[in-house]
């Protein structure tokens, strides 16, 4: 008996379990929406704002799914511009704080959300405000997601840390050699300023490298992705004020030894090798080889009182 090669419309199958419908993402703003949108209130991307808004939706889910955020968190995003980011926070999160700058993006938001994410305005929430100004926020969050503009990237980074001890985590979207300065470790070229104060707060690392032609305008250089996660500052007597003005005049100078970089900060030279000895730190050495724990030493060192002489 011949088997047949193919089985016909009516032929019998073995049963099989149901397969669930596979759901389609919801729809996140592209090109044509974004410059759709920017002419109906007449905006332009302007430098000053620092304003590129992404226009790949792919490139949305990469951050979301990078940052990592569960289900009940609270992200606050700062300068959602359109709302590219905003609609892709919504999906993840319980709930989305947006602090924007630009009143007639602001303006605009609200709209947005109805629109594209209709089931989720009651968990948008929008502060009209400058990222650097805001202290208190109507929802605490949990969370920090943010394309950051290149300019006032980390000023705003360790303001939002130093303000709302509640972020437990984050990731944040800044120039690419920025994100090397954020995550950089002692000893490397691009450990600095920045790289020791965001140590006080979180550790950090580069998650990530995002192209140009992702943004309308395009940037002429890369983005980078940082993220972060929340950590207890170092033991110390010190205040973070008194450490930071430590970090700031170590690096005002990072040619020079500590010795004599931190002279103006401690009153003299000799004053500031006193206070290196006493953090056993090696007066000869420059700050990009210290760590934020070293650097709470010596601001320690400093408020001890010297010792008698002999």
């Amino acid at each position: 008996m011949t088997e047949p090669t193919s089985a016909g419309p009516d032929a019998a199958t073995p049963a099989t379990a149901a397969t669930p419908p596979v759901t389609a993402p919801a729809p996140l703003l592209g090109a044509t929406d974004i410059r759709r949108m920017a002419e109906e209130i007449g905006v332009r991307p302007t430098k000053t704002l620092g304003q590129n808004f992404v226009i790949d939706g792919n490139t949305i889910r990469r951050i979301v799914s990078v940052a990592d955020i569960a289900p009940d968190e609270t992200v606050l995003e700062v300068g959602p511009g359109l709302g590219s980011l905003t609609l892709g926070l919504l999906d993840a999160a319980k709930t989305v704080v947006a602090v924007e700058i630009d009143p007639v993006l602001a303006a605009k938001l609200p709209a947005t959300v109805e629109r594209w994410r209709p089931g989720a305005a009651q968990d948008f929430h929008l502060v009209l405000s400058d990222a650097m100004k805001v202290t208190e926020l109507p929802v605490e969050p949990t969370a920090l997601v943010a394309n950051l503009p290149y300019n006032v990237a980390v000023p705003v980074v360790l303001h939002l840390l130093q303000h709302f001890p509640s972020l437990r985590h984050g990731l944040v979207m800044v120039q690419d050699e920025v994100a090397d300065r954020l995550a950089a470790a002692p000893g490397s070229k691009t450990y600095g300023v920045p790289s020791v104060k965001a140590a006080w707060y979180s550790g950090m690392r580069k998650a990530g490298v995002i192209g140009m032609n992702v943004f309308w305008p395009a940037p002429k250089i890369h983005s980078g992705l940082v993220a972060f996660t929340r950590r207890e500052p170092p033991a110390t007597t010190a205040t973070r004020e008194e450490v930071f003005a430590v970090i700031d005049a170590a690096f005002a100078q990072r040619r020079k030894t500590l010795r004599a970089a931190l002279a103006g900060w401690a009153g003299s030279a000799a004053e500031a090798e006193r206070c290196l000895r006493a953090a056993g730190v090696d007066p000869t050495a420059r700050g990009e080889v210290l760590d934020v724990t070293a650097f709470a030493r010596i601001a320690e060192a400093r408020n001890a009182p010297a010792p008698a002489d002999a």
